[in-house]
């Protein structure tokens, strides 16, 4: 299962209308892309690691791992900006390969804290 952390679901709690212009945007971006959704996931990974948000990225390797992506793209994702970003990424490929290996739920999603439900996929499947 698919989880945001705690601190995306509260920002999406305490501030539901800047929460929706932001899914808002972030959807609308997502669809005008020029790239298949799982090249955007991909490269996704790969801003997430380079700006060290490696809370992200149990979300988006799992998004991605639905789309049909292999460990090896998921790996090569994280580690392309290695020569911009540096050694820093090692951090993320660990965050990400531990996400992509929780088939059958072996690592604890981390839990939102507030109970507003998983505010990131109850605004995709249009329950927000």
């Amino acid at each position: 299962m698919k989880s945001v952390t705690n601190s995306f679901s509260l920002f999406m709690t305490e501030n539901p209308e800047t929460g929706k212009a932001y899914m808002d945007m972030v959807m609308t971006q997502s669809k005008v892309s020029a790239l298949d959704k799982k090249t955007h996931e991909l490269a996704y990974l790969s801003v997430l690691a380079a700006v060290r948000m490696t809370g992200g990225l149990d979300f988006h390797v799992k998004s991605v791992k639905e789309l049909g992506a292999s460990r090896e793209e998921v790996k090569s994702a994280v580690l392309v900006g290695l020569p911009v970003a540096g050694i820093t990424l090692v951090d993320a490929l660990e965050v990400a390969l531990k996400a992509y290996d929780d088939v059958q739920g072996d690592l604890e999603p981390e839990q939102p804290a507030y109970s507003a439900g998983n505010a990131l996929t109850d605004y995709i499947n249009g329950e927000r």
